[in-house]
């Protein structure tokens, strides 16, 4: 009797493997064979599901975005209904911010993914629309003429408040306050 194989199990091993190498040792050290190390599996088993490191990458950063949106949801929701928009976005961007060791580790993968996509126009071609809809989302939670430049600002704070919190430069505490004294000031 044939193995019933969970291939989308064995993709997430996969790419949980490619994430532990990327977050512990950099996206240079990831390779088929260091993730296939990884993950405990032949070289030959990353490669029936990966034939390409870009391929590896492009799953891994939708594993890393989907666990963002988790997180993001569920803050969102226990918010209940109709949050006012200051603390619905407080809420949103902590949920993304590198506040503790799990989205720290997502945060990493996050980072060396954006550095490989600087040199590979395809991968940030893919990043584009869901950047987009990000900016269109919290510039339609802001209020005033000015919502969409205040968007990106919101989110480029965001972007190296989380480069600061990966890098030790800053604590949580000083994350939240910096981005307390910008939402303050957006919705005065």
């Amino acid at each position: 009797m044939p193995k019933i194989v969970d291939h989308e199990a064995r993709r997430r091993l996969i790419a949980d493997a490619l994430m532990r190498v990327a977050a512990e040792q950099g996206l240079e050290a990831v390779s088929l064979r260091h993730v296939a190390t990884a993950a405990g599996v032949s070289a030959g088993m990353v490669q029936h599901y990966f034939r390409t490191k870009d391929e590896m990458m492009a799953f891994a950063i939708a594993v890393v975005s989907e666990r963002g949106e988790a997180r993001v949801g569920a803050a969102v929701a226990a918010l209940g209904d109709n949050p006012p928009p200051r603390l619905m976005l407080r809420t949103m961007i902590a949920a993304l911010l590198p506040l503790d060791e799990p989205s720290r580790a997502d945060g990493r993968v996050a980072l060396a993914f954006f550095a490989y996509a600087t040199v590979r126009p395809e991968a940030a071609a893919a990043l584009r629309p869901s950047t987009s809809q990000l900016v269109d989302f919290v510039a339609s939670l802001l209020p005033g003429p000015g919502a969409a430049d205040g968007a990106a600002s919101l989110l480029a704070l965001m972007e190296g408040l989380g480069l600061y919190l990966l890098g030790g430069q800053f604590t949580p505490v000083q994350a939240l306050a910096v981005l307390d004294a910008q939402l303050d000031h957006l919705f005065s």
